[in-house]
């Protein structure tokens, strides 16, 4: 199954050579059950292409979360097409799914999310024992990751010994640690104070500018314009989306 997802999920390059989508909604809407029932999203469509640094902004209730939960596959629209590098997830199971988030997805919440009695190295191996890769292989990949992120000489560390800041890195680096297609941050920098925050979104250019593509979901307008595009959401729809405006 892996390795037909892999053969699958590559995307595939336009015909004018652009890059590739990653992910692509199309008219995607979603409705929650309940009484009454929620309209999260109400025609949703944009693509995000590799390389691409991405602000997803919107106040609570936007629909700005419902968008981040489609494009990591962990729900489905209710109609409409999210496809990520091509796979249409409707058409995928639930296994199909989790080894797709596997291989093609890394995330960044704004909760850590690391176990305290683990090593930095160990807390970002992690980030592979769904892919089923081997214990050395994890740990070598993980090095890798955390010089990449700074952290080369914190690798037996603990989290309660590191900043806020730091941690971040750490989330950041397991989140980067299997290569993945595309990395969803949620509101990284809503627990760090404004130089931390500052520092893991310049850590986020860098990365993009390595090559990662990355979405930043967040309701803060400051942490978006830092964004090279910006997708902008309310009441379940896609009010501005800045590419090709020039965004800086």
């Amino acid at each position: 199954m892996r390795a037909q997802l892999k053969e699958l999920g590559n995307g595939g390059a336009s015909a004018n050579g652009s890059t590739l989508a990653v992910v692509e909604l199309e008219e995607v809407t979603k409705t929650y059950d309940s009484e009454p029932p929620v309209r999260a999203l109400r025609g949703v469509s944009f693509s995000v292409h590799e390389g691409e640094l991405v602000g997803i902004v919107g106040p609570s209730g936007s629909g700005k979360t419902t968008i981040l939960h489609l494009m990591g596959t962990l729900d489905r629209p209710s109609s409409g097409t999210v496809r990520l590098t091509g796979l249409d997830i409707s058409r995928l199971s639930d296994r199909e799914l989790s080894a797709l988030r596997a291989q093609k997805l890394g995330f960044v919440f704004q909760q850590f999310f690391l176990s305290e009695h683990q090593t930095v190295i160990d807390n970002v191996a992690d980030g592979l024992l769904y892919a089923g890769a081997p214990l050395g292989h994890r740990r070598s990949a993980a090095a890798g990751a955390l010089a990449r992120v700074g952290l080369a000489g914190r690798l037996s560390a603990l989290p309660t010994k590191l900043s806020g800041g730091q941690r971040q890195r750490v989330a950041i680096a397991r989140a980067l640690v299997g290569s993945p297609a595309l990395v969803l941050a949620d509101e990284p920098t809503g627990n760090l104070d404004s130089v931390a925050g500052a520092s893991v979104l310049d850590l986020f250019a860098e990365l993009n500018a390595e090559g990662a593509t990355i979405v930043v979901i967040t309701h803060d307008q400051a942490v978006a314009a830092r964004m090279s595009r910006v997708i902008s959401v309310r009441d379940g729809l896609v009010v501005r989306d800045t590419a090709g405006e020039g965004h800086p």
